[in-house]
């Protein structure tokens, strides 16, 4: 099997399960917003799974464009810099777009504020430590950016101490980062004192504590690639053991009623690492889907808009709706209908931002004029 330019309708289906279960969960806000139901609280909860599964599925590709060049002898430094302009390309047009119009948002709607902006355009807001509540969706996009600038920074290093760059250092670089941030995780629960910050925002959102679930979809590609025929073979056991421990662990959670900020070790610990094995294992056979006709269509034009659904439906759609319109004050019809206009306005948006604003980028990302400058 091979990476190609061709959409996987596979991966197009994970993307989809991923940006649609986010939307789930922030429509809570609109629909429920002081709801303290078991339903609210597992799609809550479930929503949140949204980004892991981004995660390991963007680890999953950017894993294997880092495997082709490792496999073509591409690591040179000019190499690694094209990788990171290209990479660069994809996700910041979109976020600094975002980003400025959030800004703008605050000073329109708050007038002012004490927030340092400069840190969300390094990626610094959630670095160590726990982010301001501002533009709240890119503490991922955070760990994204540190995990892809790492991984290849790491290989460079190799280079200068002459070593030869190969498929099975990179695997073992991941396993080694993944090994690290686990043992990260662990001194901060031991650690933990009971003045800690709320869990989500303390360690789930905080990139040295994350890093690892893009490492997980390293893995995936190294599996992927050099390992096809176990992929082919047990694709559906794997899918049954990620299934089951996926299955296990949130019976147990919701079984036992144990929250985050109750039950520290398990969560701080345990749970993000097993969330993103059960997503990984899914992969072998999630990789394989097929389906025709409408939804085809339907599911592939979800998936193309995702980045761009998750950068505004939240700050830039949700917050500003709950600012003018008094959400807990509204009939359950009229709540619907909000949850409606939040629907429509966020893939409208989502829409226009990517057929106006990320589709030139990429043209200008694959065009002559940027390829001739790293020949």
């Amino acid at each position: 099997m091979k990476f190609t330019k061709k959409r996987v309708f596979g991966l197009d289906v994970i993307r989809a399960i991923a940006i649609l279960l986010v939307l789930c969960s922030h429509s809570t806000l609109l629909i429920a917003p002081n709801s303290s139901s078991s339903i609210v609280f597992a799609i809550k909860f479930f929503g949140t799974i949204g980004v892991d599964v981004f995660f390991v599925l963007s680890g999953f590709l950017i894993g294997a464009i880092i495997l082709k060049q490792i496999e073509l002898e591409q690591t040179t430094f000019k190499n690694i810099f094209h990788f990171w302009v290209r990479r660069w390309f994809r996700t910041l047009p979109n976020y600094y777009l975002i980003l400025i119009i959030n800004i703008g948002l605050v000073y329109f709607l708050f007038k002012s504020t004490n927030i340092n902006f400069l840190n969300y355009f390094l990626f610094l807001q959630n670095f160590k430590t726990a982010q301001p509540d501002f533009f709240t969706e890119s503490w991922s996009l955070s760990i994204e950016e540190f995990a892809y600038v790492f991984m290849p920074a790491l290989l460079l290093l190799f280079v200068v101490l002459k070593r030869k760059i190969t498929a099975k250092l990179f695997l073992q670089l991941s396993l080694v980062c993944i090994l690290i941030i686990t043992l990260n995780r662990i001194y901060f629960d031991l650690n933990l004192s009971e003045t800690t910050a709320e869990w989500s925002a303390s360690l789930r959102k905080v990139v040295i504590f994350r890093l690892d679930s893009i490492y997980y979809g390293f893995i995936a590609a190294y599996i992927f690639k050099y390992m096809p025929s176990n992929w082919e073979k047990y694709r559906y056991m794997s899918a049954f053991a990620g299934g089951l421990l996926f299955l296990l662990m949130h019976f147990y959670i919701f079984y036992t009623g144990i929250k985050p900020n109750i039950e520290y070790t398990f969560f701080n610990v345990f749970y993000l690492p097993l969330l993103s094995l059960s997503i990984l294992l899914l992969f072998p056979v999630l990789y394989q889907i097929k389906i025709n006709g409408f939804l085809n269509t339907i599911i592939t034009k979800i998936s193309l808009w995702s980045y761009s659904l998750y950068l505004v439906n939240y700050s830039i759609v949700l917050l500003t709706m709950q600012y003018f319109i008094k959400i807990d004050d509204l009939s359950l019809i009229t709540n619907v209908f909000c949850l409606l206009v939040f629907w429509i306005i966020s893939f409208i948006l989502a829409f226009l931002l990517y057929i106006f604003y990320e589709i030139p980028f990429t043209k200008l990302r694959d065009s002559k004029f940027i390829r001739k400058r790293f020949e």
